[in-house]
């Protein structure tokens, strides 16, 4: 459950947000054509399988942009503890 209100934090500029919606926008279009590829349209097996590979690349971006926005996190709040 996201709450815009927390931490003032504008979650549709955050890298990891864009990217999680790029998932759902595949994930979506992919559910067509896996509809498609069960009415027997081999073709759309194909997209499928693209659109799963896309979305693969996509969440190991995730991973990094998680781990790279953890670091920063880390970081800043040894300040505070300081």
């Amino acid at each position: 459950i996201m709450d815009d209100t927390t931490n003032d934090i504008d979650l549709h500029e955050n890298e990891i947000f864009k990217l999680l919606s790029s998932i759902g926008t595949e994930l979506s279009a992919s559910a067509q054509e896996s509809i498609k590829f069960i009415q027997g349209n081999n073709s759309a097996g194909t997209r499928v399988r693209k659109a799963m590979q896309k979305i693969k690349t996509l969440a190991q971006e995730v991973r990094v942009e998680v781990q790279a926005q953890k670091g920063t996190i880390e970081r800043s709040s040894l300040f505070f503890v300081l």
